[in-house]
């Protein structure tokens, strides 16, 4: 460093505290012959010529803004629009740990608050927390939240198979130890009815994905037989949906969703190599306080001036920590505010805009793939991914697609054998007809 804060003093001040003579009997226990071992190090570079490399091997990457993409499952290529960034480089929001002191944090618990508002628009429920870590951990945080509802008397969890792999695999792992069961479906594809008929007595909560990992959308009709039989049998209904869709498909709440769980990437946070993300939690207000994280509210202070404070936080580390149910703390704050901002610049118009040009685009590549000798999309009504059985392995097609600068779908023989050669692909408002059109024209090629 240029700069040491330490004086002379400071440090004899701080060695004499320890019982040490010198800096260098900190270092005793390190054999000499490894002090100051010989680094082979290139030769160094100025700032310049340094930025110039760095941006060399970056370039060797491929990003969404040099090739066109087509994979989806789970992690998704929007616009973001410019607002969304300066809203989280400021400073107040950048740095911001977790608002204890509300005081002096009521920028971030205002749009904390704004941000939980808008999650509650979108998904049609009572209340929202301050986000998880990402969909994965808010869906497994969702099963725990139900079954500690049953306080130990319900062990069984009807999981659907068209939840995102991951999802349930973190949710599996959250629960191991515990003595519960997770069912679900032995095939892709299954009806909500299928998924109704393995609810019985035993089930704490129903868990499904809306639209499925492979984009399809189910009969709303059937979601709300599915949801009676659990109320029925006493059991939640967990929705884990893509808040995009919803700008466009059913609320949750229309059909008896409980608590509505997903992944906030979507909403204003860039692909980002796989994170950070944040994970949206929405429930009814009768389980607002089986809820894991934090929950931010509007008051009134003592002279009657609107003001935000942590209103609830039950189940973090730092409260109740021998009873509580998660390590939720310093969560993905940031990028939920980037939700917030991307969520207020696009509006419901907006939001309804990108779900449309979505919708449509991926059925107009599915037209388009459909039509090509030896391709077949899989599945009823999708929203913007979609499924397709190929002539050749997808390991192939794959890398013949990266050789024409495309990046490809989803390979889903490994979680999806029953599917054959199938891969998941993906359109958003990103997605240019000239794009699909290229796609197409290479996947007739690959043949």
């Amino acid at each position: 460093m240029n700069y040491v804060p330490h004086t002379r003093q400071d440090r004899e001040e701080m060695l004499a505290a320890i019982g040490a003579a010198s800096i260098d009997d900190l270092f005793k226990d390190v054999p000499p012959a490894h002090r100051f071992p010989k680094l082979s190090l290139a030769d160094p570079l100025s700032e310049p010529a340094a930025i110039d490399e760095l941006r060399s091997l970056a370039e060797s990457n491929w990003d969404t803004d040099h090739h066109p993409c087509f994979l989806g499952a789970g992690a998704y290529n929007h616009f973001i629009p410019s607002v969304v960034k300066h809203v989280v480089s400021r400073s107040e929001f950048y740095t911001a740990y977790t608002p204890y002191q509300p005081e002096v944090s009521q920028g971030t618990l205002q749009a904390t608050f704004e941000y939980q508002s808008m999650i509650c628009d979108l998904t049609g429920m009572d209340v929202a927390n301050a986000s998880h870590y990402d969909g994965a951990t808010s869906l497994a945080e969702a099963v725990t939240m139900a079954l500690g509802t049953q306080r130990g008397q319900r062990r069984k969890v009807v999981m659907s198979r068209g939840v995102n792999p991951r999802y349930r695999a973190v949710a599996r792992t959250f629960t191991q130890g515990i003595d519960m069961t997770i069912v679900g479906d032995h095939r892709a594809g299954l009806s909500p009815d299928d998924l109704a008929g393995m609810v019985d007595e035993s089930t704490a909560c129903v868990v499904v994905q809306v639209p499925s990992f492979l984009g399809q959308i189910p009969d709303f009709e059937a979601m709300r037989r599915l949801a009676d039989r659990a109320h029925y049998a006493g059991a939640m209904l967990v929705v884990s949906a893509n808040p995009i869709s919803l700008a466009l498909l059913k609320p949750p709440s229309e059909y008896g969703a409980d608590v509505v769980v997903g992944e906030g990437q979507p909403l204003g946070n860039s692909l980002s190599f796989g994170g950070p993300y944040l994970g949206f939690f929405a429930t009814k207000t009768a389980n607002v306080r089986r809820m894991a994280g934090r929950l931010v509210g509007m008051a009134v202070d003592a002279d009657g001036k609107r003001g935000f404070v942590l209103a609830l936080a039950t189940r973090e580390q730092h409260i109740r920590r021998e009873r509580a149910t998660s390590n939720i703390c310093t969560n993905e704050a940031l990028n939920a505010i980037a939700a917030a901002a991307y969520m207020a610049a696009m509006g419901p118009q907006g939001l309804r805009a990108v779900a449309s040009l979505c919708y449509h685009k991926a059925h107009y590549a599915a037209l388009s793939v459909a039509s090509l000798p030896g391709y077949e999309v899989l599945g009823g009504p999708f929203f913007h991914e979609f499924a397709v059985r190929c002539p050749r392995p997808v390991s192939e097609i794959g890398r013949r697609l990266l050789g024409r600068g495309i990046i490809p779908g989803y390979d889903l023989t490994g979680e999806f054998p029953e599917l054959g050669q199938a891969m998941l692909f993906c359109a958003t408002e990103l997605n240019s007809r000239a794009e699909i059109d290229r796609l197409v024209c290479a996947l007739g090629e690959v043949t």
